[in-house]
């Protein structure tokens, strides 16, 4: 089977599981041609014209954080902080979502069998959580309803599609039923808990494209969201704090406009504003910044939803960065103890891997 195949066949599996079964048939063959196209062909033909912003420094950089992850599993199929478990559901979603982005698949192609392995530990933890949080922070649970929403439909065994789609509605409810008053999430899954615009932009990632995959999120919440977002705005710098008269802080300015965008405020005055004060920043944000892989898998992110020309100009900076940066290894960020990755890892090989738009959330 072919690259194309497998692909189309991984996107047939994943229309079915998600309900869509308005097929047309032709000689007895589901007419998905069309979805398949949209879905895949973009990326295919960008490929085979060379993805001029891909570059070939790129992709072996790309390939080698892959293999720097592969040998830095752990047996029982997980990826950790510290070798030791720690932080292992972020890691894991993290690490699952980086090789996804190349195509990369539980069950199929050269790593199916390691992907899997870390698929059924992830499912292994959601079963250990009958409430559904995942983690000890809802970071970890929101990467973790991150990485199911893109892993459902995507396997190879239907139990597995059936299993991860129950671990990802009950993670979403955690989701739901933890959003404060104010319209933002904290550390922990409490409605009393406080907010914070860091931990609103990774929980509402998942949360959205949870939504994109079929899973019900009522529109009170996106708008609770928007209220949020609107609150902690800076309008004269055009900056996102981190709290309610909190600082300006660049992850924070990079995923308040992404999130926005996906809570359906698009070429909105904040959004276009907060986009502005990023470019601003440039180009010192490229060499040194806090929480710079972080902040920078947002950034990419909304310079994607913002069209082709602020992309085209975004992506070459921070690819060319994330290459020089990457370590002998094939690692980027600080690694604490053997047999362990930091999280920056797996990020810097999804912003790399941004041309390909393999993850439906990632596409426009």
């Amino acid at each position: 089977m072919t690259q194309m195949d497998t692909n189309y066949y991984k996107a047939d599996r994943r229309i079915q599981s998600r309900g869509d079964r308005r097929y047309i048939h032709v000689n007895g063959c589901p007419l998905v041609v069309l979805l398949l196209f949209s879905l895949f062909a973009a990326p295919l033909m960008a490929q085979q014209d060379g993805a001029p912003e891909l570059t070939v420094e790129a992709t072996r950089a790309i390939d080698k954080g892959l293999g720097y992850l592969l040998s830095n599993q752990q047996k029982d199929g997980s990826w950790s902080s510290d070798g030791q478990g720690g932080h292992a559901v972020a890691c894991t979603s993290l690490s699952m979502m980086a090789f996804m982005s190349k195509a990369h698949f539980p069950g199929f192609g050269p790593y199916g069998d390691q992907l899997d392995r870390g698929m059924k530990w992830l499912l292994k933890e959601a079963k250990k959580r009958p409430d559904g949080y995942m983690g000890t922070v809802m970071y970890e649970h929101g990467f973790a309803t991150l990485a199911f929403s893109e892993l459902w439909g995507m396997t190879r065994d239907p139990d597995d599609d059936d299993a991860i789609k129950k671990a990802l509605e009950k993670a979403v409810q955690v989701i739901l039923r933890s959003q404060n008053s104010g319209g933002g999430w904290r550390y922990q899954p409490q409605a009393d808990g406080g907010e914070d615009t860091s931990c609103t932009m990774t929980v509402f990632h998942a949360l959205a494209s949870a939504r994109q995959a079929g899973i019900v999120v009522p529109n009170e919440t996106i708008a609770n969201v928007v209220k949020y977002l609107k609150n902690v705005h800076d309008a004269e710098t055009g900056g996102f704090g981190y709290t309610y008269n909190g600082k300006m802080r660049f992850p924070c300015t990079a995923g308040g406009p992404y999130i926005a965008q996906l809570a359906g405020q698009r070429d909105t005055a904040m959004v276009n504003a907060a986009l502005r004060h990023l470019k601003s920043q440039a180009p010192g944000i490229f060499t040194a910044t806090q929480y710079y892989c972080y902040g920078h898998y947002y950034a990419i992110q909304a310079m994607v939803q913002a069209g082709d020309e602020e992309y085209s100009k975004w992506y070459p900076q921070i690819r060319d960065a994330l290459v020089s940066q990457q370590t002998a290894q094939g690692a980027w960020g600080k690694v604490v103890k053997p047999n362990s990755i930091s999280y920056e890892t797996p990020m810097a090989i999804i912003i790399l891997s941004t041309p390909h738009r393999y993850i439906p959330i990632y596409q426009r």
